[in-house]
Formats: C-alpha cells, structure tokens, sequence
C-alpha cells in the first residue's frame, strides 16, 4: 500500500482552484496504489483553511503555518514539503508557475524521479504518466523508478475535485529550514487586480493576436465583457507591447482549456496551440484561410475580424437580451 502527498497552493489566504485538480488526481491514482492520499498546507494562515481541505476525502490534512512563510519563497517551502513527503510513494502538485518551482527543488533533494506536467497516468505494477513532448504535438508515458516521485499534475486535464464530504484529521509538521533561506527575504507579492476571471480558470477566454495592433483591448474588451470571459493573448502580441505579458497563452504562457476559446487574429503557431488546444470548444477569426489555427478549430470563421468582432459582439448581446 502505497500513499500520496499533495501539496495544495496557497494564495492571497485562499487554496488556489488548480490545487484540486492534483487532488483529483490523487483520488485516482491512490486507488490504483492500493493507498490513500493526504494534503499538505503550508503558509501563514494555513491552519484556518485546514477544514476546507479537509473535505476531500484526505487521510488527514498536514499543516505548516508561520510567519517565516507568509510568502511563498522556494528555499522555505521545498525543505518543508521534502521532510513531509519522505513518507510517500508520490508528491503531487500543480504545474502552476509556483508548482513548476517546487516539485523540482523537491525531488532533488529526495532524490526522487519528476514527472512535470502530467496529463494522465495508468497502473501498470507502478504508475505510468503521461506527458506532452515537442510543445504538445506529441505524447510521451514515462516510468519513474525511484522509491519517491515527484509528479506536476497539468490543471487543464484533471477536472477540480469536488468536496466528497466529511472531514479529515489535522496534523501540525515541522517547519524546516535550509541554511539557504536566510540568505533569501520575501519582499512582496504584486499581482494584477482584475474584475475578469482568472486566464487559467475562465470559462471563456477571447484571445487576440498582434494583427490587431494598438486597437487589442478595444477590439476585445467588448466581447469580452459580453461573454463575462478572460482575455489572453499570442505571444506576439504581448512582444509587441499590445498585451501584458500576464495574458500571453501558449507553451512559453499561461496553459488554458476553456469550455469556449475564440482567437481573434491568431494564426495559430504550435507554440500558442500548445496553450489552447485542449479548450473544449475553439473558435477562430482570421482572415487567412490558410491559417494553421483553422486545423484545430471547432468553428472558423474566415474574415477581417474589426468587422466580424463588432458584428459578433452586437449578436451576442442581442440573443442574450
């Protein structure tokens, strides 16, 4: 019997959405072990969302809150988390930008195998998982061989675990620390405050290319208000200054799977597919008939698109009305 670790994130005092994607996939790959699966929380202010975690079917909710940790700072978390998890068989995590930070701090110092950016994993006398290779256009399974692994569970493609009632038992673990944290100070957090969703998590998101120019956020703006959506960009775009670099979607970006994506202006490069292609349904604007982003698209729509983009937004609100 072997069990998982997963560590949630912890943001703003709040347990980021994309922490239960990794505990969904700690639901299902503990069965296939024959274990169970605990949650890790570590932060100042992290024993108050211990009864949140704790709903989710976990053995029991590990906690290391202090004022050490009121930011995340990979010199005080990853020795935390490998002190925790030298108990497991798997330390799951997400492969958000802190995620990608940590897990790999971690198996180096447990000498443990990573697996980054998991999209699935099967049972077969150990677990196999799954991974995108060449900026998605290719899957690859991997084996990790080590007692421990470390694996980043890509949000996009586990669905956010659900609470599954009653409650788990909290336990405190000791902070640890490295000598090279004191040579580390968290300064501050800054973050964009916006009244859209957040790109990762938006249901909708409307993206723009950098054929829109200086006229992105007038073009968009309205769309995507109508539809209550994120917006995102190509990194072209946000190189040429027309978007901030927060919005950019692709495999250098932000990874997003909507259940609607409308590009607007895309030309559809594998670099910004790698981003969006798992989006449920895709919707492209672009005047080039050739464009590659028609190849993945759901809907196409071959048009200039600073006539299409007023005219769709008018008929979006009018069949709202």
């Amino acid at each position: 019997m072997a069990d998982i670790l997963v560590v949630a994130e912890i943001v703003g005092g709040q347990v980021k959405k994309a922490t239960f994607s990794a505990v969904t996939f700690a639901r299902e790959a503990s069965k296939a072990l024959g274990g169970g699966f605990d949650i890790l929380a570590i932060g100042q202010g992290a024993e108050k969302l211990a009864a949140e975690l704790g709903q989710f079917g976990a053995k029991k909710v590990l906690v290391a809150d202090d004022a050490s940790l009121a930011g995340y700072v990979t010199e005080r978390f990853a020795p935390i988390v490998a002190a925790a998890g030298k108990a497991y068989a798997v330390i799951a995590m997400t492969a958000t930008t802190n995620g990608k930070d940590l897990a790999p701090r971690v198996a180096a110092k447990l000498g443990a195998g990573y697996a980054p950016d998991i999209t699935g994993f099967k049972a077969d006398g150990g677990l196999q998982y799954k991974r995108p290779m060449y900026a998605g256009n290719a899957f690859g399974w991997m084996k990790v061989n080590t007692p421990i692994q470390v694996v980043s569970v890509r949000q996009t493609d586990f669905t956010p675990a659900e609470p599954s009632g009653g409650a788990s038992s909290v336990e405190k673990v000791a902070i640890v620390a490295d000598p090279s944290a004191s040579q580390v100070e968290f300064v501050a957090f800054e973050t964009v405050k916006s009244e859209r969703p957040d790109l990762t998590e938006a249901k909708v998101v409307i993206a723009g290319g950098r054929s829109i120019k200086e006229k992105f956020m007038d073009i968009l703006s309205p769309l995507a208000d109508t539809f209550g959506a994120a917006i995102g960009a190509s990194r072209a775009a946000c190189d040429a200054g027309y978007a901030a670099t927060e919005l950019q979607v692709g495999q250098t970006g932000k990874v997003v799977a909507p259940q609607l994506y409308i590009a607007v202006g895309i030309s559809g490069a594998i670099q910004h597919l790698a981003g969006m292609k798992g989006s449920k349904v895709i919707v492209a604007v672009n005047k080039d008939p050739e464009a590659p982003i028609f190849q993945v698209a759901d809907y196409g729509l071959v048009a200039d698109l600073f006539t299409a983009i007023p005219e769709l937004t008018s008929a979006v609100k009018a069949a709202k009305s």
